[in-house]
């Protein structure tokens, strides 16, 4: 990128928040901080109001705005792929707000640029997966969770746990959301368990905002799912799939934790880094069969387990 290019970015980039630091700059362009205050002065001796503070950064003197900016080709499409993305990955109130910032968005492009969207829209699709199933009928839960975690309220949710199998009711503090494979998730904290907890979008019944507000200050989302991905410890699992099985395995060896294959005549060796053995062995005993497992040695003695238990059961039924 060139220097007018980035200094026009920057200022953009000034345009975007109410105060922005040096090292964000530095980062984003990839270039040092000298180089940032010398981008800064030139802008600030072409006449844009840039106000500068030590130790806090820098903004733009209120009221000052850019004239409509122009979008690339690429740029347009972009916005458009989004939209697609959004209106499938979130709640429908989300998606309807989209829509209309988009609007307004193609209201600023050149001709060329709106008679692009129109012929690429029908072009690009977004299908919602066939694995997630769909959430309960919550009235835009997105919104209402961004809402009162900008506005720091408490919120109320009934929620079904999975892993215990009971439906409890929660007084929570909300502090971010994500979303990974297919499902969106709330990360909140927690009153009755007193601390940090995770939950699933799609297992939410009921979801309601409090009048209190909450006055504890949480950390980043992403701060909380750094530590969560770290405390996940990683088994390496080895084993070999029949060729003719390995089709079957479809999608559902991404969730296994799967990092690569190495197909040969008549089997497939596929490694995978996997936080859960108990849940891996489950996942073989569908294709066991047609599948040998080279390592760990842990895994094998589960599955072992397991099919102990299988013939226990079946012996028992056949007496009875």
């Amino acid at each position: 990128m060139n220097r007018i290019d980035r200094i026009s970015a920057i200022l953009i980039q000034l345009q975007s928040k109410r105060v922005v630091k040096a090292q964000d700059i530095a980062a984003r362009f990839n270039i040092s901080l000298r180089t940032v205050y010398r981008d800064i002065k030139s802008l600030d001796e072409s006449g844009v109001p840039v106000i500068g503070e030590a130790g806090v950064g820098y903004s733009l003197m209120e009221g000052y705005r850019l004239p409509p900016v122009m979008f690339t080709r690429e740029e347009a499409i972009a916005f458009l792929t989004a939209e697609k993305l959004v209106g499938k990955l979130t709640d429908e109130s989300n998606g309807r707000n989209y829509s209309t910032a988009m609007m307004k968005i193609r209201s600023v492009l050149r001709t060329t640029e709106k008679d692009l969207l129109e012929q690429i829209e029908d072009h690009i699709e977004v299908m919602s997966s066939r694995l997630s199933k769909p959430a309960p009928e919550i009235t835009n839960p997105l919104q209402k969770i961004l809402k009162c975690i900008t506005g720091k309220q408490v919120m109320t949710l009934k929620y079904f746990s999975n892993s215990r199998q009971e439906k409890s009711e929660r007084i929570i503090e909300p502090v971010g959301v994500f979303h990974v494979d297919n499902y969106w998730h709330l990360i909140a904290y927690c009153r009755m368990r007193q601390d940090y907890r995770d939950f699933r979008f799609d297992r939410i019944s009921s979801l309601e905002a409090g009048e209190e507000l909450f006055t504890r200050q949480h950390e980043p989302v992403k701060n909380y799912l750094q530590d969560r991905y770290k405390a996940n410890k990683l088994t390496p699992v080895t084993m070999r799939v029949k060729r003719d099985a390995y089709p079957y395995l479809t999608e559902q060896k991404y969730y296994m934790g799967f990092v690569s294959e190495l197909i040969e005549d008549s089997e497939v060796e596929m490694s995978f880094l996997t936080p859960s053995l108990e849940g891996f062995a489950r996942w073989y005993m569908l294709f066991g069969d047609s599948a040998t497992i080279l390592n760990p040695d842990s895994l094998v003695d589960k599955v072992r387990a397991m099919i102990i238990k299988i013939e226990a059961s079946l012996k028992s039924k056949i007496k009875n």
